[in-house]
């Protein structure tokens, strides 16, 4: 991605946040007043890219919410990747993941999340690839910025405590996130 459509990202989601004065009014959750059913969440992320390297994500996870800030939730990752520049440049990944989140304020919350990833990883050792699970844990924090009087999409900002840069799908320990809820 080039650096200028870099920096139009970032002033988009920056815009958008900014612009983004109003919150919905959120529900009490109280065990006895709310029904199990009701205090679930359901969301995720879904990725996609065409061409010389094609890269399909499909992350879906489900929540609930335990109290009015807090909640915890499990979700699960495919990923599929394809680079027709190399022979046997096709792969995928799987994996699982346990989340908690708490909300400091309406829109902004602190996100902790154990990952583990099954991929292809390159062994140095013995020059060729092989699969490997690799685990995470991911601190960090994001906004909320809500739609409609359930949903919203999720800015993710995460930090691998855990990360190996021999051993991880990541190549960086930073990841950022976009996603959706309802």
């Amino acid at each position: 991605m080039s650096l200028l459509r870099s920096k139009y990202l970032l002033l988009f989601f920056l815009s958008f946040a900014l612009i983004q004065t109003s919150s919905f009014a959120q529900r009490e959750i109280y065990s006895d007043s709310v029904a199990f059913k009701d205090r679930l969440y359901y969301g995720g992320n879904f990725g996609m890219q065409f061409g010389t390297v094609t890269l399909l994500d499909f992350s879906p996870l489900v929540g609930v919410m335990i109290t009015p800030k807090f909640s915890s939730g499990v979700g699960i990752t495919y990923q599929y990747f394809n680079d027709r520049r190399f022979i046997g440049g096709e792969t995928s990944s799987y994996g699982g993941r346990l989340f908690s989140r708490y909300n400091i304020f309406p829109n902004i919350f602190l996100h902790a999340e154990y990952e583990t990833i099954n991929f292809d990883n390159y062994n140095r050792l013995s020059e060729r690839f092989e699969r490997i699970w690799s685990n995470a844990l991911f601190l960090g924090g994001g906004y909320f910025a809500p739609f409609g009087s359930r949903g919203g999409a999720n800015f993710t900002f995460l930090y691998n405590v855990l990360h190996d840069n021999l051993r991880s799908p990541y190549g960086e320990p930073y990841v950022i996130r976009v996603g959706f809820v309802l």
